[in-house]
């Protein structure tokens, strides 16, 4: 499926929501997991805000790409952000939507205070 690279560079990025293991079978609590590396997979909301639009995404990330603290309104930086259209049938209703995967989320507020420590 068609991966699309996304520019964060003009945009704003703030926490909407603290990160959440990312569940992958509601019915049985199943957490999802990177096909590839094994890793956990998580999922942060935030606020992007970019050409005096805003809008809340819902970006899956590994647990290993989380770096500070993300609590709700902090700014962060996405490293790798992708979009990946999707659509799947469920009991005859076709349904379709746009998935955002991140490699990292990483909290600016950390870096911030560390360059003053500096």
């Amino acid at each position: 499926m068609r991966q699309i690279p996304v520019d964060t560079a003009a945009a704003t990025v703030m926490v909407a929501k603290a990160p959440q293991p990312k569940v992958k079978d509601r019915r049985t609590g199943e957490i999802a997991v990177d096909a590839d590396t094994g890793a956990k997979l998580m999922t942060v909301d935030v606020m992007f805000a970019a050409h005096e639009e805003v809008e809340i995404l819902s970006i899956t990330v590994p647990e290993t790409g989380i770096s500070g603290d993300l609590a709700m309104g902090t700014p962060v930086a996405l490293t790798g952000l992708i979009a990946r259209p999707w659509e799947n049938e469920f009991n005859g209703q076709k349904r379709h939507g746009i998935a955002f995967r991140a490699v990292a989320v990483t909290s600016l507020a950390d870096m911030a205070a560390k360059a003053k420590a500096a």
